[in-house]
């Protein structure tokens, strides 16, 4: 769509009475547009940033994390360690009910944990070192580890995808791998499921019964979660003219992630904020299907390595402004420790479609069919997505594009079967910046095979190293597993990094103290 063409439709949609949209927001009701349709309530099996923020707002967690990626005791009251920190007692704080009225206790969260273990890479990684997990009473809940697992309190307080959620023991017996379909959970926010309409309305009610930590500063999910609406309404608004003249209107509060072409526009409004909603760039990220041809060979994945612009796919999210985008990106985010350009030359190098093409003819590509998927309805993947078709046409790759809603895609890319029986090959998606921090709960660098991340590769060097990483005596120990781990991931290529952007978000002025970080809706009210 042309520039020009957005803004006649923000006009246009700006002239729509009222009512069409919403009511105007209610002081006490806070109405947002999401930058994805939630399709899934369970933020344990999958990845989506808009099930991991629902998630935020109906469980909790025993510790948070705060910006200076520090745990803090969250339901936790505190905790002892002792033989060596072979032992962890956890106690909880008093107070603590679920939903339903019930009580939190320590069996509620053994079992939330162990279903964690089994999809979370640090939870994975924290399993290996557990012997025992066990509630010694409902108060207290103990971790018998066979060696010391210095991240314990880091795993616990994870905030990428998939954070360790305390949920009823009821619920956390299902299965890992198979979606819970209630929602109870011990959070600010009680969900409505009688109000839920997927692709319509998601809505929440204060949790009158919740209780704050008693002290500390709300910083990322660390701190008291303090809420000061009675409601929040998720409205699924696709049509980025219609959810830009709703903000503009006060018929919404918050639109998570409008267009570059809508930022302009709303850039005008006094009554609209724009900022960063977190000061931190989320990487783009170009994922293969290690299972099926064609992407099952190495050779392929390594040949497009030198037609990828990363300044192609940025630019596409977030207009042509560079201060917005970072270029020369790898396995890590840029601006953190870890960050580095070891191996990075294939993709920082001159950019050329010939020599792209030359490698694939040498990889044996004989115009074999591909399927990328991707959505139509939320900014960053569709944007990449777009780029991305272009790309593999005029690289010669036999191509079907299959385009649908986020939600579609979120289920179909959980299929391991091949393109003619309704697979995928490839799919551009991206993460939150803390997922890239370091090692322990980056999903798309694991190398794990069937347990791994959608395209599920199996590289045990990477894991060999990952293993090390965990035990790294000290931060430049890290930092020198972090380069040979790019270096070989750039190598065996389990996926493409295309670049990483500022998210920007837009809210009415009205809104202040928002906690930065990603979407969460405590602290945040109105002035």
């Amino acid at each position: 769509m042309r520039r020009r063409d957005v803004l006649k439709g923000v006009a246009a949609a700006a002239a729509i009475p009222a009512a069409a949209i919403a009511q105007p927001a209610q002081n006490r009701v806070l109405k947002m547009v999401p930058q994805a349709n939630l399709t899934s309530v369970d933020p344990i099996w999958t990845t989506a940033n808009i099930t991991r923020n629902h998630g935020y707002m109906v469980f909790d967690t025993l510790y948070g994390m705060n910006a200076d990626f520090e745990p803090q005791p969250q339901m936790a009251a505190g905790h002892v360690s002792e033989n060596g920190g072979r032992s962890v007692t956890i106690t909880l704080r008093d107070g603590l009910r679920f939903h339903d009225g019930e009580p939190v206790r320590a069996v509620d969260c053994t079992t939330s944990l162990t279903r964690w273990m089994r999809r979370s890479p640090s939870g994975q990684k924290l399993a290996t070192f557990v012997e025992a997990l066990e509630a010694l009473d409902d108060k207290r809940l103990r971790f018998r580890l066979k060696a010391p697992f210095p991240l314990l309190f880091s795993s616990l307080a994870q905030v990428s995808n998939s954070p360790p959620f305390i949920m009823p023991e009821r619920l956390a017996k299902t299965d890992a791998f198979t979606q819970i379909r209630e929602v109870v959970g011990s959070g600010p926010f009680r969900f409505l499921p009688e109000e839920f309409n997927s692709g319509s309305l998601v809505a929440y009610a204060k949790n009158t019964a919740y209780v704050p930590v008693p002290n500390g500063t709300p910083s990322l999910t660390a701190g008291p979660k303090i809420v000061h609406f009675d409601r929040v309404e998720l409205q699924i608004i696709t049509d980025a003219a219609t959810a830009a003249a709703a903000l503009q209107q006060g018929e919404i509060d918050w639109y998570e992630q409008p267009p570059p072409e809508i930022q302009t526009l709303l850039r005008r409004n006094r009554n609209v904020t724009i900022s960063a909603i977190d000061p931190l760039p989320l990487t783009g990220v170009l994922r293969f299907n290690h299972l099926n041809a064609p992407f099952d060979d190495k050779k392929l994945r390594q040949a497009l390595l030198p037609a990828i612009d990363q300044s192609d796919f940025m630019s596409a999210i977030v207009g042509p402004d560079p201060s917005l985008y970072t270029t020369g990106v790898g396995m890590f985010t840029p601006g953190t420790p870890l960050a580095s350009t070891a191996g990075l030359e294939a993709l920082t190098g001159p950019r050329s479609l010939d020599r792209a093409k030359a490698l694939m003819r040498e990889a044996g590509y004989t115009d074999q069919p591909m399927r990328l998927i991707g959505p139509t309805d939320i900014l960053a993947p569709s944007a990449m997505t777009q780029v991305g078709a272009d790309l593999f046409k005029r690289l010669g790759f036999n191509l079907d594009a299959a385009f649908s809603d986020w939600g579609t895609v979120v289920q179909r890319r959980t299929s391991k079967e091949p393109v003619d029986k309704g697979g995928w090959s490839v799919l551009f998606t991206s993460f939150s910046s803390f997922d890239f921090v370091d090692p322990s709960a980056h999903f798309p660098l694991r190398g794990n095979g069937a347990s791994a991340w959608v395209g599920w590769p199996t590289i045990p060097r990477l894991e060999e190293l990952r293993d090390a990483w965990f035990v790294a005596p000290d931060l430049d120990a890290q930092k020198a597993i972090a380069r040979e781990i790019q270096t070989v991931a750039m190598d065996e290529v389990p996926y493409i990094p295309v670049g990483a952007y500022t998210s920007l978000t837009a809210l009415r002025s009205n809104l202040v103290d928002r906690v930065s970080g990603l979407a969460l809706f405590w602290g945040i009210r109105r002035a």
